[in-house]
């Protein structure tokens, strides 16, 4: 792999505007070589011994006067006025012919590494910062610890003296980050004065609850009183590792942003050298070397504290237990799993094939019990064919975020490591698959019983076995089946339900979005409980529609979804006093309406509910679809040309101008409820499922360039790590708010 390839996939994608311009610098070097062949400059033979690298420190001494000037270039360092350094480089021997776009180059890479060295250091004072609240956070673990291990001991506490744990602080403790002293040692030599750091803190709430949020209505307090038992030790213990795995997760990778940016540089200069026959690189990487960006070593210091730390008080002195948590190994794609996915597509497609020849053979769909089967069999398997589909939707968004460099992992939250592939829901989509196709098959087996008029009771509960199979799985809590991902999902289901009783998050209304798109396969869950609850499967009939039961639920199914969304609107709504919020819990009001009247129209006709469904139908389908385009996707920016947006991951202008025609058409696909445009030959159950597959089709689409729009308002505020909530509260803290 060429390296500027291999430099934009190391890239951390929401910092990726900080990284060296290298492809910018390439095209620049392309120009200078153009140039110098017109000219017909003649190249210089670079020295086979030559001996450079910009990547390790090399001990320089004063050039002489002779070596100064037969320098190709010289590098100045100025202060701006903003205290940072600067560097500028001047083309000796200017006046030489074709040496105009080396001028240009040399501008474009003191700016790029002026920018570079800028970001670097802010980065850096932002991790210095943080290791200073982290010392505290440890002063107040270490103090809970001997609390709770010598409950009954009374020491006498005389002026409040912190414990001895700057070891991460940068700026007050250098000669600690050197030679590594023991947080340890410091307490117990001096435990009275570390248990006065108790006084003077509060425990937060790790997460946000139900009760919480009430306490927080009634103008109750956030915070607990310090209860000192091994149950809140070991609660703060687990929130205090996952705030130092991600505070060594930040360090390594601004690590790894000054190593990778300093490679780009010295390749570039490499490639300025052989392309303008210079002796350039050298001395140019004399002053990286000796700058911030290079010479800083707060990191690497921050870096080897925090290993010590964590390994001495949350791994049990076991190092190799702590590195494995803090570089969790990167997950490799299994060839078991894409064989295993490729088997199940097999299998689904042969299935295909032979249900349709089965249902031809048989003329089935001429027969007499065609009616009762499309109104009793049809909705139970049709929930396993949305399911599947939106699966396979998912599947391919996870692909192109892949491809396209969107973050998914970090936009949705899930724990490092632990995120699903495209392969993995492929594997679990075509699994449900085939077993749904394979029940199918058996039902249109089986012949009734002239005796009883009874099915035979095993083949009318398969769908039934697996729905339950599917929801034992779910929840199953051995480690098997991607445990991390389905608690995941689970835990974000819950947080939907309970939706004005949670802070609410990107993963809980992009799934409540999701739900609305599978307002149809909620309503096949309804009738699941109907069918096999009132014993209809027996003689397999359905008298669910004559029940007012089952149609007042009917109704209540279809708006759960948008009034989980509603209710989310709210809460960002008062929350973060944002009026757009308040625009948007409209849309979804209006949504509620609009489904509402087309229930009521497809189920009990007359002009009355029909022209209402067709006021607020249109309503809302223009109010979400200029949402979906313009807020949710951030296209149609009148300050972009293109009437897009100025940061576009798709290199191809067309997918975006077709994505949002798509959008519009299959948004529309309510007309056929008010329009009762039927085809003859197709059963009303199936112009339902139809129309439940556009939008779900509708809804795959939408989620990628949602999550797009997000990855680049990540990327614009250099936004790529997530807020750990700390365990301590310091009165102080509080006071400053």
């Amino acid at each position: 792999m060429k390296f500027g390839k291999e430099f934009v996939a190391q890239m951390i994608p929401e910092w990726q505007q900080a990284y060296m311009d290298y492809s910018c610098l390439k095209s620049i070097l392309q120009e200078i070589q153009n140039a110098r062949k017109r000219s017909g400059a003649v190249t210089r033979k670079q020295p086979a011994h030559r001996n450079f690298s910009g990547l390790t420190k090399r001990c320089t001494r004063a050039a002489t006067s002779e070596e100064v000037e037969n320098q190709d270039i010289m590098v100045s360092e100025m202060i701006g006025g903003d205290g940072f350094e600067r560097y500028e480089t001047s083309i000796m021997r200017v006046a030489e012919a074709g040496r105009e776009p080396e001028l240009v180059f040399f501008k474009t890479l003191d700016l790029e590494f002026d920018r570079v060295n800028r970001f670097y250091k802010s980065k850096v004072e932002e991790m210095v910062k943080e290791a200073v609240v982290l010392n505290k956070q440890m002063d107040a673990l270490i103090a809970f610890r001997i609390k709770v291990d010598q409950p009954s001991s009374s020491w006498t506490c005389s002026e409040p003296v912190s414990v001895d744990v700057n070891a991460l602080d940068a700026t007050e403790n250098r000669e600690t980050l050197a030679d590594g002293s023991n947080h340890g040692d410091s307490t117990r030599g001096n435990v009275p004065e570390a248990l006065s750091v108790l006084d003077r803190v509060r425990l937060n709430k790790a997460q946000e609850t139900p009760l919480s949020r009430i306490r927080n209505v009634l103008k109750l307090s956030h915070q607990e009183e310090l209860k000192f038992t091994r149950e809140n030790l070991k609660k703060i213990e687990e929130v205090l590792k996952d705030v130092f795995i991600e505070f060594y997760r930040k360090l390594r990778h601004l690590n790894n942003y000054s190593f990778l940016n300093t490679l780009a540089i010295s390749k570039i200069m490499k490639k300025y050298d052989k392309i303008a026959s210079r002796s350039a690189a050298k001395t140019y990487m004399e002053t990286v070397d000796k700058s911030y960006l290079t010479s800083s070593d707060e990191i690497r210091k921050l870096i080897v504290r925090v290993e010590s730390i964590f390994v001495e008080y949350f791994a049990s002195s076991n190092r190799s237990k702590a590195m494995n948590l803090l570089r969790p190994k990167v997950k490799k794609e299994k060839h078991r799993t894409t064989f295993s996915s490729g088997f199940l597509v097999g299998c689904s497609v042969s299935l295909v094939i032979a249900l349709a020849l089965l249902i031809h053979a048989r003329n089935i769909m001429g027969a007499d019990g065609k009616k009762i089967y499309m109104e009793t069999m049809f909705p139970l398997y049709s929930l396993f064919g949305f399911v599947v589909l939106h699966m396979i939707m998912y599947a391919s968004n996870i692909y192109f975020w892949k491809r396209y460099r969107v973050n998914y992992p970090f936009i949705f939250g899930f724990k490092q490591g632990t995120e699903l592939g495209y392969r993995h829901v492929l594997l679990l989509s075509f699994g449900l698959n085939t077993l749904a196709l394979a029940a199918v098959i058996m039902n249109l087996d089986m012949e009734m019983d002239p005796n009883t008029n009874d099915y035979k009771t095993l083949t009318e509960l398969l769908p039934l076995f697996i729905v339950g199979l599917v929801i034992i799985i779910t929840i199953c809590p051995f480690n098997i089946f991607y445990r991390s991902s389905r608690f995941f999902f689970i835990m974000v289901v819950f947080r939907c339900i309970a939706a004005p009783l949670y802070k609410v998050n990107l993963p809980d209304f992009f799934l409540a979005d999701q739900f609305t798109s599978q307002v149809q396969a909620l309503r096949s869950l309804e009738f699941y409980i109907c069918y096999y609850g009132w014993g209809d499967f027996r003689l397999r009939q359905n008298t669910c529609r004559s029940s007012h039961v089952y149609s007042t639920f009917y109704f209540i199914v279809a708006v759960i979804p948008y009034w989980s969304r509603f209710l989310q609107c709210v809460r960002r709504l008062i929350e973060e006093k944002n009026p757009t919020e308040g625009y948007n819990a409209l849309k979804y009001l209006l949504t509620i309406v609009a489904v509402c009247l087309r229930t009521a129209y497809s189920l009990n006709r007359g002009n009355a509910w029909r022209n209402a469904a067709w006021i607020f139908s249109a309503l809302a389908t223009f109010y979400g679809t200029y949402w979906d385009i313009v807020f949710d996707w951030g296209l149609l920016q009148k300050s972009s040309k293109s009437w897009l947006r100025e940061k576009l991951l798709v290199p191809h202008k067309s997918v975006y101008y077709a994505a949002m025609v798509v959008n519009v058409v299959l948004r529309m696909a309510w007309l056929q409820t008010v329009l009762d445009f039927n085809i003859p030959f197709l059963h009303r159950e199936i112009m339902v499922a139809l129309l439940a597959i556009l939008e779900i089709i509708r809804r795959g689409i939408w989620n990628f360039f949602r999550l797009e729009n997000e990855h680049l308002n990540n990327v614009g505020k250099f936004r790529a790590f997530k807020s750990v909530p700390l365990p301590f509260n310091y009165d102080e803290e509080s006071e400053s708010r």
